[in-house]
């Protein structure tokens, strides 16, 4: 396993860059996988303006006016917190940042590096400004076109989806959550991926509504970009050992040729240290599990992976707005709920029934998407029909 990149780096290329170790594994493959999703999100709303069917809309600004203060103090904030804790990680001790992902959630950092950078930041707003300076400012109207706004939609969307992800997984872990509160909640584990799809959904369709961006249209365009982005989201939880996996698996490999550590495995130097130590191994990640598992992130990602270009080739064929995002849901209801079976996860007690709480979100996407096909059909029938 490798906790982070310094672990990668080591094992595939045999180089020890200490730096490496303040980029967690994880975290890097979910920067990968919003990366991926805004580029085929990006290409899907060009493709769809290009047909009419996502309109453009105006704004007024003003341009050739000096940096404000407000711009150059806003600048000067985001340096400084980069510089405090980013790039101290570079420049401070050793022993205190030893640990990255507890350094970030510290209030330790460096002062010189945060004023430096905030200056620097400052100073660059500057001048870009006044390059772009005229005697006179004027105003002009600028058209933006709905795949102009996908950085904002994917910070948005990172943003709200971290915060559902934390919130939906102290729900899932409620007993850890109660035992200590901030650590469950700042802590860089445990990341539970439908309060981050719900969070993140919420938060899309208040800002495409706030910009008349078309909702279905926007969400037909986002159902591939979802479905990769988390495939390849599950890969830092199959690469890190986050404690996403399966069941113990003591079933006979099914086939010879297939490597040992996709049918079961035991998560070396896990970064969940979940397991038991192994024997004369110093290491911070010091932990195997006794018993192999099913490694159930890889299974997701291979699912997920042929999902997106099932959804990827249906894009074109589906001409009803919304049934592609219909599908998605449908795709994603199935998988996950199938991945479970064999999941190690925490179970609720509804009724006598003990689902986990993604089998109970996961078919509730499953009937939400089918119920969505049904009536979106249906009203395209009818409007047919009227004409």
């Amino acid at each position: 396993m490798y906790p982070n990149l310094y672990y990668a780096f080591k094992d595939l290329f045999g180089v020890e860059w200490r730096f490496l170790t303040f980029i967690n594994s994880f975290g890097f493959f979910v920067a990968l996988s919003f990366i991926a999703a805004a580029v085929v999100l990006t290409r899907e709303l060009k493709r769809k303006a290009g047909q009419g069917l996502l309109p453009y809309t105006e704004m007024e600004i003003t341009v050739g006016k000096p940096a404000t203060p407000s711009e150059l103090g806003l600048n000067f904030l985001l340096g400084f917190l980069l510089g405090y804790k980013i790039l101290a990680l570079f420049v401070m001790n050793h022993a205190a940042t030893d640990d990255p992902q507890a350094f970030i959630f510290s209030t330790i950092g460096s002062w010189p590096a945060g004023i430096g950078l905030g200056l620097l930041f400052a100073g660059l707003k500057w001048w870009e400004k006044n390059k772009q300076k005229l005697a006179k400012p004027e105003k002009r109207v600028l058209r933006i076109w709905p795949h102009d706004r996908v950085g904002e939609m994917t910070i948005l969307a990172l943003v709200f989806g971290l915060i559902g992800a934390k919130l939906f997984n102290a729900f899932e872990t409620w007993d850890s959550f109660i035992q200590d509160p901030a650590g469950s909640l700042f802590s860089a584990e445990g990341l539970t991926f439908y309060g981050g799809l719900i969070c993140a959904a919420i938060a899309i369709w208040w800002y495409a509504k706030k910009h008349n961006i078309g909702f279905w249209h926007l969400n037909d365009a986002a159902a591939p970009a979802l479905m990769l982005a988390y495939g390849i989201g599950r890969i830092g939880c199959q690469v890190s050992g986050d404690g996403d996996w399966g069941i113990v698996n003591k079933l006979k490999k099914p086939f010879s040729f297939m490597p040992d550590w996709m049918w079961s495995y035991t998560y070396p130097h896990n970064v969940a240290k979940e397991g038991v130590p192994i024997p004369g191994d110093l290491d911070k990640y010091h932990y195997v599990l006794p018993e192999g598992v099913f490694p159930t992130p890889f299974y997701e990602t291979i699912a997920c992976l042929i999902l997106f270009f099932i959804l990827w080739s249906f894009r074109k064929k589906l001409k009803v707005s919304g049934t592609l995002f219909a599908l998605y849901l449908m795709f994603n209801g199935i998988e996950r709920f199938l991945v479970e079976k064999i999941r190690v996860n925490t179970r609720l007690n509804i009724f006598g029934f003990q689902p986990t709480q993604a089998e109970v979100i996961s078919t509730l996407l499953f009937l939400a998407g089918l119920t969505l096909w049904i009536l979106l059909n249906r009203k395209d029938k009818l409007r047919k029909a009227a004409h």
